[in-house]
């Protein structure tokens, strides 16, 4: 295995954790999780990367994808964790995260005129269907603590909002590194100016989350733990795979969400949703055991 395929997978496992951690906020708003995760860690990413990441901002031609990618970093927290909040942990994160590969194959048409291959196209046909199977029968309620239909409709609408987000700031940190720029700088800038965007969100919303040591000990995780480290290993995945390959080795994130859900927070699934989980993790495993080394994405 590869070093860009672990460092994806690693933090997968980080990013698995959020909808937990994020639980056990109690009475702090999704809203203010997301600024708070995003503004926080975007600003500690940039930190770690100010000067390569200011070397991308100056780069007239990088630029216009950080700004682009600025937007999906601003988008994503915020429907991610509302999405979670209503339609529950499991379902949320699957939707959002199983729903990338598709929004990335798309931007990838559409911006970069390359259709996906076929062993791509196997892959991810398979986790997505494992994605169909768990967002449609793999709750055994309809959210463990008797949320109305209607808010799990909203959810995964949301959900859906922060897989297009995320595929868009994946697919331009992977433009900026087609331009010679590492992974740090791509993911530094573009969560730099999305963290000073987040900025008065979070000042408007953040209140509670100094209210006691436990929901500020949390929220230092999720900046420093899923957003930090894991977007560190995360641009180091970006700089030499195609942004449908990344966002379909990190369809393990809602497999580690979901058994954190079950096991943790009590939520529970069918066996459905067991089967969902299988086939994603097989559609995975698919696309990470090809033998030739992974293609680096490049734009004209």
């Amino acid at each position: 295995m590869n070093r860009a395929v672990l460092a994806l997978i690693l933090a997968s496992v980080l990013w698995g954790t959020t909808g937990t951690a994020a639980s056990r906020m109690t009475g702090v708003s999704p809203v203010a999780i997301g600024a708070s995760t995003m503004a926080v860690g975007g600003a500690l990413l940039f930190g770690a990367s100010a000067r390569v990441s200011m070397r991308a901002l100056r780069d007239r031609a990088a630029r216009r994808w950080v700004l682009l990618g600025a937007v999906g970093v601003v988008v994503y927290p915020l429907a991610f964790y509302t999405g979670m909040h209503l339609a529950g942990i499991a379902i949320g994160n699957v939707v959002a995260l199983g729903s990338g590969p598709a929004f990335a194959a798309l931007l990838e048409w559409i911006l970069g005129g390359r259709r996906p291959g076929p062993r791509w196209l196997a892959a991810t046909g398979v986790a997505v269907a494992g994605v169909v199977v768990l967002g449609v029968a793999g709750r055994a309620s309809p959210r463990a603590t008797g949320a109305p239909g209607q808010e799990v409709a909203v959810g995964l609408l949301l959900a859906l909002a922060a897989g297009a987000a995320y595929a868009l700031y994946t697919y331009s940190a992977g433009r900026v590194t087609a331009l010679g720029h590492g992974g740090r700088a791509a993911m530094g800038g573009t969560f730099g100016v999305g963290a000073v965007i987040l900025l008065p969100i979070l000042l408007a919303t953040g209140g509670p989350i100094l209210a006691d040591d436990r929901t500020i000990a949390l929220a230092a995780y999720l900046a420093i733990g899923p957003m930090l480290l894991a977007y560190l290993l995360f641009g180091v995945g970006i700089r030499s795979l195609r942004s449908t390959v990344v966002t379909t080795i990190t369809l393990l994130e809602p497999i580690v969400a979901t058994v954190l859900a079950v096991v943790v927070v009590g939520e529970r699934l069918t066996a459905a949703g067991w089967t969902g989980i299988a086939l994603i993790g097989l559609g995975v495993g698919v696309l990470i055991s090809a033998p030739p080394a992974p293609e680096v994405e490049r734009h004209p």
